[in-house]
């Protein structure tokens, strides 16, 4: 039968030794812990801080471009209106003359007409005033001058037309120029808030991209092998972009950029899209309104465009097998890259 002894209590020198032994180990934690402190985690901050700022620096870029596009546009319309104005000022100048020929014959013939008096005076406007004067004059004489009002209408119309796109395209410009310093000071912020990571963390974020950019790299040759997913492949023009789309995969992405050695999210396709001869708007907000829209994932074939994030600020390529072709971010390089890890929510695609 076993023995029911009672466990040997410890001896108060052992007791001694192990609260020593203890205490030191506390000591030697706090050394350790002083001397390896753990990871700031406001450090992780920084690199979501930075990465919003890259964000909004995109979002800020479409609005830039948008602006930009309209101020092009503004451009030309003032353009053709100053041409048209001065061809317009020209037919009234050969007008004017002719009624000056008039005027000439008559004042020799013995007197001048006061209907012309009043229109060649240094007020011609007054004449539209005093129309009854007309029937003092010959039917080609009056035809002449209802011509001359005519065009002088028509000229004064135009002229306020020009002056309103001038007033629109200097408004347009401000907010070009504002569009810009907002972009440019988030990523100054950007690059501020990188300065103060460690060399480490630096090395750590780049070789994350580096990452980022040989997964690129293995899908392109996946897609030049032709292993890329199953989905039906795009055809005709489509497909001539999507090629030159590739073919520029390791380009940087650098905002309002329209390549070829450069690119922005949006800048990309529609430069892929002018290789195939397809002209599509600049901003990928203009872009996701045109071509058929597909909402499922599942439907889209390489080389439909990809609108992402809800207030539809990017655009890309689908490549197949959940992959989009694109221009992410500064920093960055058009590459391939899983829509799914892009974390930007896919809004839906476009069939151009």
């Amino acid at each position: 039968m076993a023995s029911h002894r009672r466990p040997k209590q410890p001896s108060h020198g052992y007791t001694s030794v192990l609260t020593a032994t203890a205490a030191v180990t506390v000591a030697l934690s706090a050394q350790s812990a002083s001397a390896d402190p753990l990871p700031d985690p406001n450090k992780k901050g920084v690199q979501a801080q930075v990465d919003r700022l890259y964000e909004e620096a995109t979002q800020a870029t479409e609005k830039y471009n948008g602006a930009k596009e309209s101020a092009g546009e503004l451009q030309k319309e003032a353009d053709n209106l100053h041409e048209e104005v001065v061809r317009k000022q020209a037919a009234l100048n050969e007008l004017r003359q002719q009624l000056g020929s008039v005027a000439t014959a008559q004042y020799r013939s013995g007197g001048l007409d006061p209907s012309l008096q009043l229109l060649l005076s240094a007020d011609p406007d007054a004449y539209l005033d005093k129309a009854s004067g007309l029937d003092r004059l010959s039917a080609r004489q009056s035809d002449t001058l209802k011509r001359f009002l005519s065009q002088q209408r028509a000229l004064q119309q135009q002229r306020t037309q020009a002056a309103e796109k001038l007033d629109s395209l200097q408004d347009t410009r401000k907010e070009l120029g504002s569009k810009k310093k907002e972009i440019q000071g988030k990523l100054a912020e950007a690059q501020r808030l990188l300065n103060t990571l460690t060399a480490e963390e630096r090395a750590e974020r780049a070789a994350k991209e580096e990452r980022a950019n040989r997964a690129s790299e293995r899908t392109q040759l996946a897609n030049e092998q032709g292993e890329l997913g199953n989905e039906a492949s795009a055809s005709g023009r489509t497909a001539a972009a999507f090629d030159a789309a590739k073919s520029r995969v390791g380009m940087p992405y650098v905002w309002g950029a329209t390549g070829p050695g450069s690119f922005d999210c949006s800048g990309l396709t529609s430069w892929a899209f002018r290789q195939a001869d397809v002209s599509l708007p600049r901003t990928s907000q203009a872009q996701a309104g045109v071509g058929t829209r597909i909402n499922s994932i599942g439907a889209l074939k390489p080389g439909d465009l990809v609108i992402m994030r809800t207030d539809l600020s990017h655009v890309g390529f689908y490549a197949g097998n959940g992959q989009i072709l694109h221009a992410p971010k500064p920093g960055a390089q058009v590459r391939y890259e899983s829509m799914a890890r892009s974390g930007m929510p896919f809004m839906w695609g476009v069939r151009i």
